[in-house]
């Protein structure tokens, strides 16, 4: 799936893979609800729609939903941890290990999604055209793309901070993150400490964001041949862009 080993450093350790279901339940995310938001959003704009493709799927909670509305599903996911972690969930769903930037399934779907502000994770407007050029490839003329951005630069609160804790009967989580803007990216360090029976572990990750504008998302699909159009609000508030062919 073409992924090198400079590119999967990026990803999410498996450390934070294990625990990322259990600390954003804490944090009241609905992942079912999100996906439903978005699949009526795709079947209001393409009645029929039968198949989708979940790109940095994570550990596979929207494609739980997502198997539910679309009689085919797949995903994309750069962590091997999460990769497994949705393998495990829904075994009938093929969850592919890849760069959003250069994979290939050799197919195309009535929907493409890509959520939790993955597109930012791209270093330079050339890595975000050619990500979302991807998901155009992935797409059947007449399809819905669908995006959830990060914050644009002038909505980030540089030095934001939040935190959450997580009890179930595993044990307890806790989760504190630290934002600050880095010229035109922002960088989250955020601590985990997870206490179970085996005993107490503490550890750091270090998430960066490209700050891009509005108009260099728009650009992108746009020189990917597909016209997005900007929706306030969405399933997290940072909104979502909604993208058929031009």
């Amino acid at each position: 799936m073409n992924v090198d080993s400079t590119t999967e450093s990026m990803a999410y350790s498996t450390e934070h893979a294990e625990i990322y279901d259990r600390i954003h339940a804490s944090r009241g995310r609905d992942w079912a609800a999100e996906a439903d938001t978005l699949a009526d959003l795709a079947l209001r704009l393409r009645p029929g729609s039968l198949s989708l493709l979940d790109i940095a799927c994570g550990t596979g909670e929207h494609l739980r939903r997502f198997a539910e509305r679309f009689t085919t599903v797949a995903g994309v996911e750069l962590s091997r941890g999460m990769c497994e972690i949705a393998r495990r969930k829904q075994p009938g769903v093929p969850v592919h290990h890849g760069d959003m930037r250069a994979f290939d399934l050799g197919r195309r779907f009535d929907v493409v999604t890509c959520m939790c502000f993955s597109l930012a994770y791209m270093a330079s407007t050339d890595e975000l055209n050619q990500a979302v050029a991807n998901m155009a490839r992935h797409l059947d003329p007449g399809g819905v793309a669908i995006a959830e951005p990060w914050w644009f630069p002038e909505r980030f609160l540089d030095g934001f901070v939040s935190g959450a804790v997580a009890q179930d009967e595993r044990g307890v989580i806790s989760r504190v993150s630290h934002s600050v803007r880095d010229g035109r990216r922002s960088r989250m360090t955020v601590r985990y400490t997870v206490a179970e029976v085996a005993g107490i572990k503490d550890f750091t990750e270090t998430e960066v964001h490209s700050l891009f504008t509005r108009d260099e998302y728009e650009t992108a699909f746009l020189l990917a041949g597909l016209k997005a159009e900007f929706r306030e609000g969405g399933p997290n508030g940072r909104g979502l862009f909604v993208a058929t062919h031009t």
